[in-house]
């Protein structure tokens, strides 16, 4: 049998085009959907986009003839990003597939699916069974192929300026005093939505807010450099040209512009945990304001600022495990107004409970162009403590060294807190002293562990850091 779990992972379809991912693996998956998750849910339409790779076209055909042999009709919407397609299932309430490898070199290309109002699809919520339909779907006899289905029609429609419009209409910029705001597109899709939403391509109004482009052409060979903000090299030339045209901030996206990524007036880079505690006491406030109680999200490896700053404006603070299909499922469990993650994906109720990093950018502008303080001081507000950024290590055996970290940090702090959430966290912090807490997560694909540590001061940071490292490293007796 056909094995696509190299392909078809925990939350998304992932792979190098067309050894991986080809126009007929791409046919069966969006048959595969179509059956287990669109029929189900009583859909009639499947809603699909892409960005701006070259093999986008292709597999996007071949997606829309799976899911037309079901008999399903198919909306294609052209280029957009991932929040543009999130947009359109929840505007359409359809279910949908975007057609991305967001940060992933030119080579990747990829698929992520909702369902209809751009609810998750994951391995514990479809994807497990899609996996497994695609592959029976790859594998079987097309001359015993005998469905009796009239196909699905095919319609393709723009809804960037309806997509705008929405977002707009969440976060007024009008009366903001005039900002200038460098904005790194990295050559995705991001140079097609933020002169939609920031500017007046969408045939909005102007907004108060002079926008500086840095690699606005859709080039999905990403010529500059490649569209992953977390890694710090690809900041640079956003941080640089803050400085040089003397910005008020710099915002950065990734390929598939979902994830904003913020530089203040200095160039130096904002916090996404700072960016979620800033956006989340905005939502918390309007919630509050309009007499109804706030619940906000978060994952666990977010600064313990979010919780500390959101729980003490009286909101109720639920910490989840990392990955887009565990905040999205919590956030609509709990009906929370906002959710944050440290890899710069923001959650909203009001945007189908979907993480859009445009609408995080239109929060971080109103914030700042609504006071006359400059970012670098309002980021210090929301950034009390120290992070060590994650950090990884490729070991034989990831459960046996979190074991050995385990074991020694229970032996040396008995009064610290350990749980089991998503990997091992030991936390050092409510009411005790010094204050300190990490994490170590396994990776899903690779041989890694994944270290992420806070502390309240850089010294504490530093040797609980070196420290994990290397009881991690040591190698096996």
């Amino acid at each position: 049998m056909t094995d696509l779990s190299t392909l078809i992972k925990a939350y998304d379809v992932r792979g190098i085009v067309p050894d991986q991912l080809s126009a007929e693996v791409a046919r069966a998956i969006g048959r595969a959907f179509a059956e287990v998750v669109a029929v189900p849910q009583g859909a009639s339409r499947v809603v699909l986009g892409r960005d701006m790779r070259e093999s986008g076209p292709g597999l996007v055909a071949g997606f829309a003839d799976g899911v037309r042999a079901v008999g399903l009709d198919v909306v294609d919407i052209g280029l957009c990003s991932t929040d543009g397609l999130y947009f359109a299932s929840g505007r359409l309430d359809a279910p949908g597939a975007m057609f991305t490898a967001s940060h992933n070199p030119a080579a990747y290309n990829g698929i992520k699916l909702c369902r209809a109002g751009a609810r998750p699809v994951g391995q514990d919520t479809g994807l497990a069974e899609v996996r497994v339909r695609a592959a029976e779907l790859l594998d079987a006899d097309p001359s015993q192929d005998e469905d009796d289905v009239l196909p699905g029609s095919l319609e393709e429609t723009d809804l960037l300026a309806d997509y705008a419009g929405f977002l707009r209409s969440l976060v007024d910029l009008a009366d903001i005093r005039p900002l200038k705001v460098v904005v790194d597109a990295g050559n995705g899709m991001a140079g097609l939505t933020a002169p939609a939403v920031l500017g007046t391509d969408a045939g909005l109004d102007a907004l108060p807010l002079e926008i500086v482009p840095l690699y606005f052409e859709l080039d999905g060979s990403f010529p500059h450099h490649e569209a992953n903000p977390l890694e710090p090299a690809n900041l640079l030339d956003l941080q640089a040209a803050v400085v040089a045209h003397e910005a008020d901030l710099g915002l950065a996206f990734d390929g598939d512009a979902d994830r904003c990524f913020v530089v203040d007036e200095k160039g130096v880079a904002v916090s996404p945990s700072a960016i979620t505690a800033l956006v989340g006491l905005r939502e918390v406030a309007r919630e509050q304001a309009a007499g109804r109680p706030a619940t906000v999200i978060h994952n666990l490896i977010t600064s313990r600022a979010v919780p500390d700053l959101l729980g003490a404006a009286d909101a109720r603070v639920v910490r989840t495990r990392v990955g887009h299909s565990f905040i999205k499922a919590e956030m609509a469990a709990h009906d929370a107004v906002f959710g944050g993650e440290h890899s710069a994906h923001y959650y909203f109720r009001d945007f189908w409970f979907a993480d859009t990093g445009m609408l995080a950018a239109l929060h971080v502008l109103a914030a700042l162009g609504e006071q006359p303080h400059p970012l670098s001081a309002l980021a210090e507000m929301y950034t009390p403590y120290v992070a060590s950024g994650e950090i990884n290590s490729t070991v034989a055996d990831a459960a046996a060294a979190a074991e050995r970290v385990r074991a020694a940090y229970a032996e040396a702090y008995p009064e610290a807190v350990v749980d089991t959430l998503d990997g091992l966290t030991v936390a050092h912090w409510e009411g005790a002293h010094p204050q300190w807490w990490f994490n170590l997560r396994a990776s899903n694909t690779e041989p890694l562990l994944r270290l992420n540590v806070e502390a309240a001061d850089d010294d504490i940071m530093t040797k609980l850091r070196d420290d994990v490292l290397s009881i991690v490293r040591k190698e096996d007796a």
